[in-house]
Parts: C-alpha cells; structure tokens; sequence
C-alpha cells in the first residue's frame, strides 16, 4: 500500500480500517515484547511506510557471515529463501562495513539480458558504539526518482527506530536496577536498625520473606567446615535437632561447597549439583527455592536461602535484587556477627593480633603454635602431677539379708521397690516390705478355736458323768487345738514381712507377681545395710605391681590386726579398742578416690583392705581385683553401681603419666 494510502486510512472491503502511519509509529513506540518482535514489527511498519515489497533484519557475525534476525512478509518452514533475500546476504558484509545506504539493482531469475530492471534493493547500515553490526535490507519498485529517493529516506529511518529502542530498552533496565536497588536499600535499612546480631539476622529474613512473598527464608554462617543456621524467618529459636533445620543446613552446605546459586526447579541446562536443594523442596513444599551465597572479600562466609510455593518460581530479575540486598546487607551482618560474641572469643581475637604485633605480621598462627608447642613440652617435662592407677570399680556391701517367705501361701501386697529404704524390726516404724494372704489361714483358725469349743463341751460333759477316759480324750483334743491355734495366729503374725536390719531392698521386684503362691523359704527380697559399703576396684597387669608396691605393707598389716580383732573374746575389750585404734590410724591416710556414673561429680576417698593376687581376664586383658573400704558413703549408694576409680601412688612428671602406655608397648616390643 502507498503511504499516502495508508496514510489516509482507507477502508477494507469488509469494512475494517487499516491503521495509519502515525498509529504504526506509535504502537512501535510502546512495543515491549522481546526483541525478535520488534524487529519483525519494525520491518513490518518500515515496509508499510515506504511501500516496500518485503524486508529484513540481517546482524553480521564475528566470522563475517550474516545472520536473518527478522524477515517481512515471512516465508513457509523449510521454503527456500527469495532471491532479494540471498542477494542482501551476499553483499551484507560489504554494505555494513562501507557504512553508507547503498541501492542496487535486483534482476529476477526470469529477467532476459537487456531487460530494465523492475525492483531494487535498499542496504541501510546499522552501526551502533563499535562500528558497523547488521544492515536493513528492503525491496521497491522503481517508478519515480523523486518518490524513490523519499522512500529512501523514510526506510533510513531504521536506525533512528531503533536507537529508540534500544534507549527505551536501556531506561528500563535502569528503573529496574533502581527498583532491585530500593527494595534492596528498604531491606538494608530495616537489618541497620539492630545492634545484635541475631536481631539483624532475623530482620533481614522476616523483611525478605514479606518483599518476596516468602514462605520461609533462612540464614546461616559458616562455622569451621559447616554452615549453621542462624535464623529463620518467623522463628524465634531453631532447634539444629529438627530435620528441617538439618535439611535446611544441607541446602546451604551445597551452595556453599559450590560457591554458586542454586535455584529450584532446575534449568535443563544448569551444570550445578541441586540435591540437597532438591530434597528440601520435596520434603518440606513442594516449593521454589533460591540459595545465595554471602561473600565477604571474595570469600564465601554465609549463605540465605529463600523459599516459596512452587507456582511462583523465582526469575531472573528477582534473582538479580536478591544479589544485590544480600551484596549490599553481608558486610553489616558479618560485622555484627565478628562483635556480637561471647567475651572468651572476642579475647581471643585480642590476644592473636596483641602476638602479632609482638611476634611478627606474617605467620602469626605458626608462631604461635611454635610457641606454644616449646610451652607444653616444657610444662610436660617439668611439671609434676599425681600418679595414679584407674580402674572400673563396682559398690558392694558387706552383708545383704536374705527375707524369705514365712509360710507357703499366696502374696498379697508388696510396699517397698528396688532401691528403697527400709526400716529393720529391731526399731520403732519397722517397714513392712510385703504382707501374705491370711484369709485362708483365718478361716483354719476359727476352725481350730470352732475344735477347741467343742473338746471343751465335750471334757466339761464327760468330767460330769465321770467318764475319765472320755476326759482324757477331751483334753487331748483340746490341747491339739491350742497347738494349731497358736501356730495360725504366729503364721498370721508372721504374715506382715519385716526386714531384720534397717537398710535398702536390693532384690524384690514383686509387685508384678501379686496372687502367686510362694513355697517356705522361697526368697522374696535381699536386704543390705547402705551404711557399709565397699567396692571392688579392677587394676590392670601394667600398674598392679607399683599398687602393691605402695600400698601391699599396710594391706598386710590390716588384715593382721582384722583377724586378730576377730579372734577377740567379747570380754576382752581393752584389746578391742587398741585394735580399733589401730585400724582408725590407717583410715586416716585415704589410698584413692572413687566416683559413680550416676553422680559423676561427688568423689568419695577410700583405703586398700586388699590387693588379691591372681588375676583374671576382663574384655581381653587381665585385671586384678582390690577391695577398698569407703571412708564415706552415701544414701543413694546401692550395691552393683559402677563408676572409675583411681589409686594414688607418687607425683611424676606429666611426660611420664601421658607417655607410659605408649613407652611401655615400645619397650615391649623393642626388648629394651
């Protein structure tokens, strides 16, 4: 259509208008699609300005070949090219680096030698900031000079059309990167307004979770070889227990390890590892997730990953903001979290650049552990500490009772548990550990006294009418009546279990057999006294001799005075409290210390009362027992606890205690 014509708006048979040039210009003006499209619509407008059969966008390729960005009208899938359009692809490289508009002749296929030429080709250059880049190839009909020449013109202004783009182009990149740089100023600002770090932290994620329409958004630092969670947003405490946290902290591991942004979904052509990411969003979304890494000097230090619902993916320009807030947010962040730390660290880093001034700039570290490592071995060489031999040890006691069941019958009720204290017989409030059945025994002695009332009538009745034989036989009943009847109400008396000795029930879980019928004699509980107390000490085959070295002559002349203690008459009780005395001076030098697994942190001293001499073997080594008596007990001490303990022998450099083992295997296996 002539420009005139289309300037004019002429109607369509059907009845439609077509649009006018100032209205093509204009919805060029607002186009806002890819680029592909505005070339095609540009052509488009171009071809329908001048009045040109069809045109093209060629870009010449750094190898010199052209390549078609755009083609008007456009041409059916695997159709081969028209001529004009080969023609312009010939001379493209020529054309662009010439630089100028240039029109040539486009002869047809179907044209006889001599024939005038019916259409042209126009080459309009595209030159941009670095010279020519592509040309604007069109094709007009020739009809008149004048015409030609301001068709010409017009399709010139293809340049000019598209340094309007590419300015419209280049103002909206840059309202975008100041709408990434507000938002992320706005994210700024609120994480600026805290002191602490970990109120920084979780400002910076609450305040992106809200601008991103975030479901959760995490932050964490690297701490030795690990990322650890720091906060998340609307969390007030994160437990590192829960498999959320954990698989959060994997995700950010795997950002970290890779130095890289991990976003899920997955672009088809990522090359990063999205495992952890990808096991995140399964678990716990599905969800959308991006994983930026915090660097501090080029350096790695932290890592915030955000996560929303599936549907909404993150894109690249959102991407792009959450870059810059976490560029612009790191150094504040790793700033309050060097400072905000407990005294100890922040010591710490006085203390190594006070010894960098001193020893050095370059090197501190190594210095330092030169230093420190000539320190300890001086300390270790030098400095004595207590020698001692350790062992597993387990309490006992010196006498347990044994309660059986006074008569058979059936168990009733049980009062006490394992463990529990109880009061013995002998004092007032005696402790009833368990009570039998007695109304079977009941009835058997209202029985008896039922026998008794009537030997008695029989007796009385007999003695009445002078029959002495049937007297007799009477009282015999009778007193076999009395006999039975005091053996019930003993039995009954017995019924309430007693313990003889005040003390703990060891053994006795009963409770879960009430009902059950118990033989005499059969044993229900175990009884011993908590107040006597020993324990057994296992010392190993490589420190028993210095043990009996140090402490065998007192062990014999304990078990001396023991058993001539023992062979004491009760009378002779001079003797006894000489031999007292004498067990009571020994006491007084305590041979070691012990301490139980369940109170770690009490320590109870002790003193050798025997070292047995032969061993035995314990988990592949062999171990010799040594019973110890306790200087002090405990009420929670019960028989067939376990913990360590440790004999003291002398004071020897520390060298010496921590290398032993490790001397003596040499030794050993060296013969020396």
């Amino acid at each position: 259509m002539p420009p005139e014509h289309a300037a004019n708006s002429a109607p369509e048979p059907n009845g439609a208008k077509l649009p006018t040039l100032a209205q093509l210009f204009e919805q060029l003006s607002r186009y806002d699609g890819p680029v592909e499209g505005f070339l095609t619509h540009l052509v488009q407008t171009q071809c329908i300005a001048a009045d040109a059969n069809g045109g093209a966008i060629l870009r010449i390729a750094p190898d010199g070949r052209p390549q078609v960005l755009a083609v008007y009208p456009g041409a059916d899938p695997g159709s081969p090219p028209p001529v004009w359009l080969a023609r312009a692809a010939e001379i493209a490289a020529e054309v662009a680096s010439a630089g100028v508009t240039d029109v040539r002749p486009l002869h047809d296929p179907d044209d006889l030698y001599g024939q005038p030429v019916r259409s042209h080709l126009a080459l309009v250059p595209l030159t941009g900031g670095q010279g020519a880049r592509g040309l604007a190839a069109y094709v007009l009909d020739k009809n008149d000079e004048v015409m030609f020449a301001s068709r010409i013109e017009r399709l010139e202004l293809t340049i000019v059309l598209m340094g309007l783009h590419e300015m419209r182009l280049s103002l909206q990149r840059r309202n975008n990167d100041l709408a990434r740089l507000r938002v992320s100023m706005d994210t700024l600002a609120a994480t600026n307004e805290h002191e602490k770090f970990a109120a920084a932290a979780m400002s910076l994620c609450n305040e992106m979770a809200s601008t991103w329409k975030c479901e959760r958004v995490s932050l964490g630092v690297l701490k030795g070889r690990y990322v650890q969670a720091k906060a998340v947003s609307g969390t007030e405490k994160i437990s590192r227990k829960m498999k959320l946290v954990q698989d959060i902290e994997a995700a950010m591991e795997e950002t970290l390890d890779q130095d890289i942004e991990i976003v899920v979904p997955t672009a088809p052509e990522a090359t990063y590892v999205s495992r952890s990411a990808g096991e995140l969003s399964r678990r716990h979304g599905p969800s959308a997730i991006v994983s930026l890494p915090l660097r501090r000097e080029g350096k790695p230090v932290g890592v915030i990953t955000l996560e929303r619902l599936a549907e909404s993916p993150f894109t690249a320009e959102q991407i792009e903001a959450l870059r810059l807030t976490c560029e612009l947010a790191t150094p504040r962040l790793m700033d309050l979290h060097k400072t905000d730390r407990w005294a100890g660290a922040k010591v710490a880093q006085g203390a190594r650049a006070g010894l960098s001034t001193i020893v050095g700039a370059k090197h501190t570290w190594v210095k330092m552990i030169v230093l420190l490592i000539c320190g300890f071995l001086a300390f270790a060489i030098f400095v004595e500490g207590d020698y001692t031999a350790s062992g597993d040890m387990d309490l006992q006691v010196r006498t347990q009772y044994v309660i059986p069941a006074p008569f058979e019958g059936i168990l009733k009720t049980v009062n006490v548990e394992i463990n529990e204290a109880v009061t013995g017989e002998d004092l007032p409030g005696a402790t009833i550990l368990a009570e039998m059945d007695t109304s079977e025994l009941r009835e058997r002695l209202a029985a008896a006294k039922a026998e008794r009332s009537r030997a008695t009538n029989q007796a009385e009745q007999a003695r009445n009418e002078g029959k002495q034989v049937q007297v007799q036989i009477a009282e015999s009943d009778i007193e076999k009546a009395n006999a039975n009847i005091h053996l019930l109400e003993q039995r009954i008396t017995l019924a309430s279990i007693k313990s003889p000795v005040s003390g703990a029930v060891v053994s006795g879980d009963l409770r879960r057999h009430l009902g059950r019928r118990y033989e005499l004699g059969k044993e229900l509980f175990q009884v011993a006294k908590i107040e006597n107390m020993r324990a057994e000490m296992l010392v190993g085959e490589d420190q028993i001799a210095e043990v009996m070295k140090k402490y065998g002559e007192s062990c014999r002349q304990r078990n001396k005075i023991q058993r001539e203690l023992d062979a004491l008459a009760p009378s002779d009780t001079a003797r006894r409290k000489v031999l007292e005395g004498k067990i009571a001076e020994l006491d007084k030098k305590p041979s070691g210390r012990l301490a139980a697994l369940g109170h770690a942190g009490r320590h109870f001293e002790f003193v050798i009362e025997r070292i047995t001499p032969v061993a035995r073997p314990d988990e592949g080594k062999n171990v010799f027992p040594v019973r110890v008596k306790l200087l002090k007990t405990a009420a929670w001490m019960r028989p067939g606890m376990t913990g360590v303990a440790e004999i003291d022998i002398d004071r020897r450099p520390y060298a010496y205690i921590w290398t032993r083992r490790l001397v003596n295997w040499i030794r050993m296996k060296l013969w020396l």
